[in-house]
């Protein structure tokens, strides 16, 4: 029994795939496959269902059935109708402006819906990049703690010579034995952080328990950015989907404030109906005439007399609510700047940072090249040889720090801008 956890483990550890895409390929594949995209779209069915039976009351509604019924004395009404074999009604509204505006701003809340679909759509297309700049980054920073231990241990395999023949003390391959052992430490805990990052993008894309995505190596397509920093604050107003949400908001409050006034409006309904009567009913003895197949069809008309407080009570609520709308929009407008402002200020640090660590990469790369030249020429030893290409390990992997960075505060600032799914796909 203790045995069948590690059966299963192993069972499904034999049944993962490894997935490779590119970062347009999982920004797809996650607008298709997530479940808050699902769950949004479900939501925004639901708001758009909400129009159709808000129309329905225009719509005529007929129903058929019977008042069939045993009469003694005088025919009593069933239901406000004479007792019949057959009877048909049919009803619809003519002229009901609540119901109208109504129908307006269940429409307004239905456009309202799209935007909240559109937004959660932004959030999963930033939220799986990412992600994916993660796992790429721990991919590559593993494959440079990988070098590094082999240069290490090549340096230790050297030193360990020159103890044996002598020529070094044997603190000195002690302290290289530590800076392997220090260095493999590192390259565990970079795989480990690997192996999450691609566990965790599988996961976002909907893929098995178990599975893993790696990042593609292909090139990926640097996006544009907006010209300028008052550019980008324009197409972030205008593409935000949380501004239009309000806005759509605000409309569907001034809709709702029409409809509470327009309670005090006639209202004009069509009525038609039709019955057949039975002969047995005592109509005969009542009437002093009998017609079986009797009709009618015209308009009810009601008038509001007074209707209180109620249409002051909703007016209220709906210009509250409006408001607090407008005042909501105006804060999002303001953070808008004011996180534009910090992506370009995070961008420009983030860049300035990729140049610097650019710059030592190459200086770092040089030097390692002297040292070659000059250990050709014996001047210099495999040891130091080692340490430079040490050395150039860690401008790597600060390169590489510096690039994600990069490329991260610019998807950050497509996302603000609304072009991130565009950029994307």
């Amino acid at each position: 029994m203790r045995g069948i956890p590690f059966l299963l483990f192993f069972a499904l550890a034999a049944h993962a795939e490894t997935h490779t895409l590119t970062l347009r390929d999982a920004v797809n594949r996650a607008l298709g496959q997530s479940p808050e995209l699902v769950i949004a779209r479900i939501d925004e069915a639901k708001v758009a269902a909400a129009v159709g039976l808000a129309e329905q009351p225009f719509a005529p509604h007929v129903g058929a059935g019977s008042g069939l019924a045993y009469v003694n004395g005088f025919p009593l009404g069933i239901d406000g109708a004479a007792p019949s074999i057959f009877q048909v009604k049919a009803d619809r509204f003519l002229f009901n402006r609540p119901q109208t505006y109504a129908i307006a701003q269940a429409k307004e809340n239905a456009r309202g819906a799209t935007f909240s679909t559109a937004a959660k759509a932004d959030e999963v297309a930033f939220r799986v990049a990412s992600l994916y700049l993660d796992a790429d980054r721990a991919g590559r920073l593993a494959e440079m703690a990988a070098k590094q231990v082999e240069s290490l241990a090549a340096v230790l395999e050297t030193l360990q010579a020159r103890v044996a023949e002598g020529r070094e003390l044997s603190v000195v391959a002690q302290e290289a034995n530590v800076n392997l052992l220090r260095a493999r430490q590192r390259r565990m805990s970079l795989e480990s952080d690997r192996d999450f990052a691609e566990r965790s993008l599988a996961s976002a894309l909907g893929y098995a328990a178990g599975d893993s995505v790696k990042p593609s190596v292909a090139e990926r397509a640097v996006p544009a950015l907006p010209a300028s920093e008052s550019a980008a604050i324009q197409s972030a107003t205008a593409a935000s989907n949380d501004l239009k949400r309000l806005d759509s908001g605000i409309v569907a409050r001034e809709l709702e404030i029409k409809g509470a006034r327009a309670q005090s409006l006639p209202r004009v309904d069509l009525v038609a109906q039709y019955a057949m009567l039975a002969k047995f009913s005592n109509y005969q003895q009542y009437f002093t005439s009998f017609q079986r197949n009797n009709g009618e069809i015209g308009a009810s008309i009601q008038v509001p007399l007074f209707l209180g407080a109620t249409i002051r009570g909703q007016v209220a609520v709906a210009e509250a609510d409006q408001r607090r709308s407008r005042t909501e929009a105006q804060m999002v407008k303001d953070r808008i700047a004011l996180d534009i402002h910090q992506s370009y200020q995070t961008l420009a640090k983030t860049d300035m940072a990729r140049q610097v660590a650019q710059a030592e990469l190459e200086l770092s790369r040089e030097q390692l090249s002297v040292l070659l030249a000059q250990m050709d020429e014996g001047r210099a030893t495999l040891r130091q040889v080692e340490e430079a290409r040490i050395a150039e390990n860690e401008k790597w992997m600060a390169f590489y720090d510096a690039q994600f960075g990069t490329e991260r505060a610019r998807l950050e600032l497509l996302r603000q801008t609304g072009e991130l799914r565009a950029a994307l796909q």
